[in-house]
């Protein structure tokens, strides 16, 4: 079947029959009448059948008219049953919500934040890749990606919002720390037994800043190198070494006496935890509204284990 060039038509044709007349529908749609008769005609003669009797007093639908009109007026209702669950989609938090986030951030609060963010919105669906490796946004059909990285942050032709600040301490356990003098340097750490995330290569260097903003490194030979935090701030728990670890995530254990911030004052360069989305241009409410979230979460967090760790 020859394929109706413009679909308008329909909508028109449905309009003629629900108001009765070309002038009712025509006044409805604030469209001039001859006009509308005129795309009327030009479906006919498109699909090579008459669709309405018309007299000068009355218009009636002929049978394959009224079969056809039944079709249209499906059409034009799933058409606008589609629009408007566009227009919810825009105007309220709801559909899925594709994500990507490394699971040490996750284990560090976000994980805490997305929670309460579905809490509070029930029509989302958050659906979360935890993965520390490099994405595509675009490519992987992503609302947004999660990451943290010392700025300058690197160029990209895409959307970046910051939402807060990652700062890692230096943790031990306290049956650890009472085993070695009381160090006044990170050198001092060069005879204690480390743990630490692992990357690509065979050597592993500690970057830290002194309480004076000064550069210092360790190059260290972790018992235990891991990209899982859970299993690394585990290991630091039971005394297996001494770790670097996001302030979020251990404040609660140095608060309860679980672990000892060794070295207080000694840390690494405030990394910006930050998102990385398509475009900022006709974001729906459902994205929108959670990074507002992780914005605020974030701000939260850090004020949180910034008083913790003080105290």
């Amino acid at each position: 079947m020859k394929q109706i060039t413009d679909l308008n038509d329909l909508r028109l044709f449905v309009q003629v029959v629900d108001h009765g007349s070309f002038t009712a529908a025509a006044r409805s749609l604030g469209a001039q009448t001859s006009k509308l008769s005129r795309r009327i005609r030009a479906l006919e003669e498109e699909l090579g059948v008459r669709l309405l009797n018309r007299t000068s007093r009355s218009l009636s639908l002929t049978e394959t008219g009224r079969q056809f009109y039944q079709h249209c007026a499906a059409l034009v209702a799933e058409a606008q049953a589609a629009k408007g669950l566009v227009e919810q989609t825009r105007t309220q938090p709801q559909g899925a919500v594709r994500i990507s986030c490394p699971g040490g951030l996750l284990s560090s609060g976000i994980g805490e934040i997305l929670a309460e963010y579905l809490e509070a919105n029930p029509q989302v669906q958050v659906l979360l890749d935890a993965t520390n490796r490099r994405v595509d946004v675009v490519e992987e059909g992503l609302d947004l990606a999660i990451r943290v990285r010392v700025p300058p942050l690197e160029n990209t032709d895409l959307a970046v919002r910051p939402l807060g600040h990652s700062v890692r301490i230096l943790v031990a356990s306290p049956t650890l720390v009472a085993t070695f003098p009381t160090p006044h340097s990170l050198n001092c750490l060069q005879a204690w037994p480390t743990l630490s995330m692992a990357n690509d290569g065979e050597k592993y260097t500690w970057q830290l800043l002194d309480e004076q903003g000064q550069r210092i490194s360790l190059v260290h030979q972790p018992r235990l190198a891991t990209d899982d935090l859970t299993s690394l701030r585990s290991a630091v728990l039971r005394g297996i070494g001494v770790a670097v670890l996001p302030r979020e995530l251990v404040v609660a254990d140095i608060d309860a006496g679980r672990l000892v911030q060794v070295l207080p004052g000694v840390s690494t360069a405030p990394g910006l935890v930050h998102a990385i989305f398509p475009t900022r241009r006709g974001m729906v409410p459902a994205v929108r509204h959670l990074l507002d979230a992780l914005v605020v979460g974030l701000h939260r967090l850090n004020a949180e284990s910034e008083q913790g760790v003080d105290r």
